[in-house]
């Protein structure tokens, strides 16, 4: 391959099926990743945390994604503790119509950023962030919120946590295509490593994580060396401009957070995909199976 682009085969069969109206687009649940950034060496270019995806895994084994997941419905509870930007401020930036909607998914942004890498972003009081979280008791709770047993309302209540909004900051929107059997409508959030904590990979869908700035992750994508969806090296180009996490932070306020969604035709026997804004992505795919 010529990049690293993920492209699953099936994907004509099921464009022709959703053309003729054989297939009925999925509705997309609401999804959140955090790319979590830290000072790189020597005060050069930033690194971000990123995971490869386990090879058995059923969609996009292999390929290197961010710490994310689901939006728990439970997280929409307003008794959540809060830190920074007002829900409604959070609300209007992520394109939703209300306050709950808007912390549940910033509840998934953490939570997920917490199951998958170790790293907690919320504190005992509006401007703190815990410590250490390697002890058994939380280790219990971390596996409780992965298997949905706890919400991440109810833990932050338990442990009488705010969860600390200003610390992650809005940056893309990306919608699966029509096409795919599981739609994730999902929100990408940039976010710096809190002083303190450490990564682990903690998630049983990852068989490594590394730390690696996105200039070098973006090489290697180009090389065809890493597997990613266009949603990760695109957010990753992005981030490559900016010097340090926080000028990253600062910049994600200009950041479009219109959806991007793929769109697909065929033109005679080729398949052309497309990512709106995003022209490195357009494929042409000659196919002999009739339409």
């Amino acid at each position: 391959m010529a990049n690293g682009q993920w492209y699953p085969p099936e994907w004509p069969d099921r464009i022709r099926a959703l053309a003729s109206g054989e297939l009925t687009p999925a509705t997309p649940r609401r999804a959140a990743t955090v790319m979590l950034l830290r000072g790189g060496p020597g005060d050069g270019e930033p690194q971000v945390h990123m995971l490869r995806r386990r090879a058995s895994m059923a969609f996009a084994g292999g390929a290197y994604a961010y710490p994310g997941g689901g939006v728990d419905p439970r997280d929409d509870d307003h008794l959540v503790r809060w830190a920074g930007p007002a829900r409604a401020s959070w609300a209007a930036r992520l394109g939703v119509d209300d306050e709950a909607a808007a912390q549940a998914i910033v509840c998934a942004a953490v939570r997920e950023t917490y199951e998958e890498a170790g790293v907690l972003l919320a504190g005992p009081t509006p401007e703190t962030v815990v410590g250490d979280t390697t002890g058994d008791d939380w280790e219990a709770e971390r596996e409780a919120l992965v298997a949905r047993d706890l919400s991440f309302a109810e833990f932050l209540d338990r442990r009488g946590l705010y969860l600390r909004s200003d610390l992650l900051a809005a940056w893309a929107r990306w919608i699966t295509p029509e096409f795919e059997p599981k739609r994730y409508d999902t929100f990408f959030f940039v976010a710096a490593l809190p002083d303190g904590q450490r990564t682990r990979n903690a998630s049983t869908e990852a068989d490594r994580t590394v730390w690696i700035t996105p200039s070098e992750a973006a090489a290697r994508y180009d090389a065809g060396e890493l597997l990613m969806m266009p949603p990760t090296i695109a957010t990753l180009r992005s981030l490559s401009p900016h010097p340090s996490p926080r000028e990253a932070l600062a910049a994600a306020p200009s950041q479009d957070m219109t959806p991007v969604l793929a769109q697909a035709r065929f033109e005679g026997d080729e398949l052309i995909l497309s990512w709106p804004g995003h022209d490195e992505f357009t494929k042409h795919i000659v196919t002999s199976t009739p339409r």
